[in-house]
């Protein structure tokens, strides 16, 4: 008589893990790498690899010494932060404010908590909000670094959206050639410089099925029809609606941080809330508020409901009505 074997779960396995999961952002971030190396120069590469050394370093450091933790952390989830991190700052920003970026990112928004899968707030948005509180001057200094392409600016050495919150010339900035501004834009942090790099990699990660596009659909969607209607009320004061979603961290927010798995809810319904609301605090912020951008603080604030939302429109128990 053949002995019957009961394993614990999971009893299906897939080829699918943290470390694949990961990998795939990191090659998804690879054409805005490239594009702020082109465009930025050496230096905006120095940041990234500083940022995403010291992240590894930090992270294996506390998991080692502080929280005694037999299992190595995942290099790759180290790399994701501190890279994230590099794109959302500056490309001019000295090295020692990235240090610290990312001792807040992995030390304190990550591991207090825990590691990795515990965090409430997204690491690299959590530091890049601390930096921009701590160091305002050195965190909105948009000087224009030299690169290999040096494409003319328009703007030179201040962003779309700064322009928009001091006043600019609103008419101008609607009737930029989108052509352009989608495949580069000069001005901001390292990661704003070209939407088409950011939608290549959203492609990728659709299609390697690590995101679906319910979120950043949601959060671009919700942009774009506030711009529209406060764009179609008065033009003279409002810019087309398709430069907010060009202009800023929009993608690089909507895409590569607010899908975050451990900070986004997990049911279909919650993700449509938590969307609407990162769109629609993005644009408040932006249109009212005191900062010319305003996704990270959508992002952070959003984090903290997802507890509530995932109570609000959890998915009913197998087997009950």
């Amino acid at each position: 008589m053949k002995k019957l074997l009961v394993s614990p779960s999971p009893h299906i396995h897939s080829s699918v893990s943290t470390k694949t999961i990961m990998r795939d952002v990191v090659i998804a971030l690879a054409p805005a790498v490239i594009c702020a190396f082109l465009f930025y120069g050496w230096y905006s590469l120095a940041v990234m690899v500083v940022s995403v050394a010291a992240s590894i370093a930090i992270e294996w450091a506390v998991a080692k010494w502080l929280l005694k933790s037999p299992d190595t952390p995942c290099l790759w989830a180290s790399a994701v932060t501190g890279l994230l991190l590099a794109l959302s700052l500056p490309p001019s920003i000295p090295l020692w404010i990235v240090l610290i970026g990312d001792l807040f990112a992995i030390g304190v928004v990550k591991m207090t908590f825990g590691g990795l899968g515990q965090n409430i707030f997204n690491p690299a948005i959590a530091a890049r909000v601390f930096l921009l509180i701590s160091f305002p001057v050195q965190m909105t200094d948009w000087t224009v670094c030299g690169g290999i392409i040096s494409p003319v600016d328009d703007i030179t050495g201040a962003t779309l959206l700064g322009v928009m919150s001091e006043g600019g010339d609103v008419m101008a900035l609607s009737s930029l050639d989108l052509g352009r501004t989608f495949f580069y834009n000069i001005g901001g942090s390292a990661g704003e410089i070209s939407a088409l790099a950011f939608l290549l990699g959203f492609a990728y990660l659709l299609i390697r099925k690590v995101i679906t596009p319910l979120i950043p659909l949601t959060i671009l969607g919700t942009a774009f029809i506030f711009g529209w209607i406060f764009f179609a009320i008065d033009p003279t004061q409002y810019v087309n609606p398709f430069i907010n979603i060009l202009a800023g961290g929009m993608l690089l927010g909507s895409i590569f941080m607010a899908t975050d798995y451990v900070t986004s809810p997990m049911s279909e319904s919650g993700c449509v809330i938590y969307g609407v609301g990162i769109g629609l605090i993005t644009m408040l912020i932006r249109y009212f508020g005191a900062y010319p951008e305003g996704i990270s603080f959508a992002i952070l604030f959003m984090n903290a409901l997802v507890p509530l939302i995932d109570r609000a429109c959890h998915r009913k128990k197998f087997g009950r009505t």
